[in-house]
């Protein structure tokens, strides 16, 4: 059998695989594994280090603290945006993701250096750098398969390049517990997560060879775009201001993201009480914590991988983008009226595995997709303000919130109540983002 027969016969069976999950054409099928195999190193690695980051911040400062230091990033995150969107307008796509992957994967190797030199709050410093860290990285990843679709095949096939995150988180939550078991500790954990990261680094410049051509158009078409604006450069922040579209998706995850990191409070809250009633101050109550959250994540992250592989492109085919909007915040507010009515672990674990893994799957696909009819200064600049200022705004709020629960004493149920009103908002604004959503596709068409 000749070797072009058997490229011919593998393609074709790669494309009757691929099937299984969504329409896959003729020339397509290598691109989109290769993009999803990016996905699942990058939330392999990530997964790790965020089962790493629980009971350095849980045990080094408490629920309350993780709650404030997550605000700090949106502060933070001030001065990044505006950084990145300089960088964007100096540098290609593909040089841009090499630098900025190779500058987190020497983050890690510091933390372990400083980590043997007994550096004081290291875990707030790290539950900071992991915020950003997953935001920027992961909002590049899913700039680039932006750029290399158009609207119907992004709508096709970022259904199967997901497949490769929801399968990472799972392998990543997993094998960062095994470690765990092993007497790996955490900041070992962290430059094995600086190993997969160079992994990235080799797919995204081998996609960049083969899709040059589709590449090369949208740099001709945005440089088109630019040319008619009169060469004009905005940071993300102010392009998203200045977009009515682009503020509509920020606000909607911006609540979204407050909702969520309410319920996380509530769970970290009741996993670190019950930790310290049975261990007190010990490292049991560290290992009885990271354990809880290693299994958590891993039935959150297999919950996902179920969604994405059987669920999520079927929505967006049958229901499409507007509709899908709609089904987190149902499932979140259906969790929340469950919350306030019993403050039971059990109860508050299972509302948030079903909350968390609508959001890591349809909600991040359909999120993914919103972007499709943007430019390219929207899916770069703007979506990297989106994915890191605006969603992080959001634990800033939520800090405010816990801040407040806090003086006035709200127990669970208080909490749960505040979401449940957040949701309402939720709903309203994400009515408004899919009829846009609708207009912009049509007139691309």
């Amino acid at each position: 059998m000749s070797t072009s027969s058997m490229e011919t016969r593998f393609a074709h069976g790669s494309r009757r695989l691929l099937g299984t999950f969504t329409e896959v054409k003729r020339g397509e099928s290598g691109t989109a594994l290769l993009l999803m195999l990016n996905l699942f190193l990058l939330l392999s690695a990530y997964y790790m280090l965020k089962t790493v980051r629980e009971p350095l911040i849980l045990m080094g400062g408490g629920a309350e603290v993780k709650s404030y230091t997550a605000a700090a990033q949106a502060l933070l995150l001030l001065g990044v945006v505006p950084l990145y969107s300089v960088l964007v307008q100096r540098m290609d796509r593909v040089r841009l993701i090499n630098r900025v992957t190779v500058f987190f994967m020497s983050n890690l190797a510091l933390f372990y250096v400083l980590a043997r030199l007994k550096v004081p709050y290291l875990g707030v410093a790290f539950f900071i750098w992991v915020g950003i860290f997953s935001l920027m990285t992961i909002a590049q990843a899913w700039s680039f398969a932006n750029d290399i679709y158009d609207s119907a095949q992004g709508r096709r096939l970022f259904p199967l390049v997901a497949v490769g995150s929801t399968s990472g988180a799972v392998i990543g939550s997993w094998t960062a517990g095994r470690l765990y078991a092993l007497g790996i500790g955490s900041f070992e954990i962290m430059l094995v997560s600086a190993t997969i990261l160079g992994g990235c680094l080799l797919i995204t410049n081998l996609v960049s060879r083969r899709e040059h051509v589709a590449l090369k158009t949208a740099t001709a078409s945005e440089s088109d775009e630019t040319a008619d604006d009169g060469g004009s450069s905005r940071d993300g922040l102010k392009l998203v201001l200045q977009n009515r579209y682009l503020l509509l998706i920020g606000l909607m995850l911006l609540v979204a993201n407050l909702v969520n990191t309410n319920g996380e409070f509530i769970l970290g809250a009741t996993v670190e009480s019950i930790a310290r009633a049975a261990h007190g101050e010990s490292e049991d109550a560290a290992r009885m914590i990271g354990g809880f959250y290693s299994g958590f994540f891993t039935w959150v992250n297999a919950l996902t991988a179920l969604l994405q592989f059987f669920v999520v492109s079927r929505v967006l085919k049958h229901a499409g983008v507007a509709k899908a909007l709609f089904v987190l915040p149902i499932i979140a507010l259906s969790g929340y009226a469950l919350m306030a009515s019993t403050a039971v672990l059990g109860a508050i674990r299972i509302a948030k595995i079903f909350e968390n893994s609508t959001d890591y799957s349809l909600q991040n696909t359909t999120r993914q997709a919103l972007f499709l009819p943007t430019s390219r200064d929207a899916k770069y600049q703007g979506k990297q303000a989106i994915d890191t200022f605006f969603v992080r705004a959001g634990d800033v709020f939520s800090a405010g919130v816990v801040f407040i629960g806090g003086t006035l004493g709200f127990a669970t149920r208080h909490f749960a109540f505040t979401n449940i009103g957040l949701i309402v908002v939720w709903l309203m604004v994400a009515a408004v983002i899919g009829r846009r959503y609708g207009s912009l596709t049509k007139d691309a068409s």
